[in-house]
């Protein structure tokens, strides 16, 4: 399982992977996530839960592109923020032994 990291705030759950090397924003690129998840590896995983609205709870992603591009992908956690390339990245995590789980 890979680790799951506990931070105050989304932002510094993005400070701390940015230290890390984790600087592509591949929010840019949901399509290609949702097209070709085979090129992703689930790295790290953050989930965000606001201590009073459920509207700001989110997920943060430290992913790797098969290229080597280390990045993050932020998505809500609501189901009305609910997108594509977040379901493909929660079940990769949930896909083998080796993968995060949420």
């Amino acid at each position: 399982m890979k680790p799951i990291y506990h931070y105050t705030t989304v932002s510094e759950a993005l400070d701390e992977l940015k230290k890390k090397g984790f600087s592509y924003d591949f929010n840019l690129h949901e399509e290609d996530i949702k097209s070709n998840p085979h090129k992703y590896e689930v790295e790290h995983i953050y989930r965000y839960e606001g201590d009073s609205d459920p509207g700001d709870e989110a997920v943060v992603y430290g992913i790797t592109s098969n290229s080597g591009e280390k990045g993050v992908f932020v998505a809500g956690f609501s189901a009305n923020s609910d997108s594509g390339a977040a379901r493909v990245l929660a079940k990769l995590c949930n896909e083998g032994s080796d993968r995060c789980e949420i």
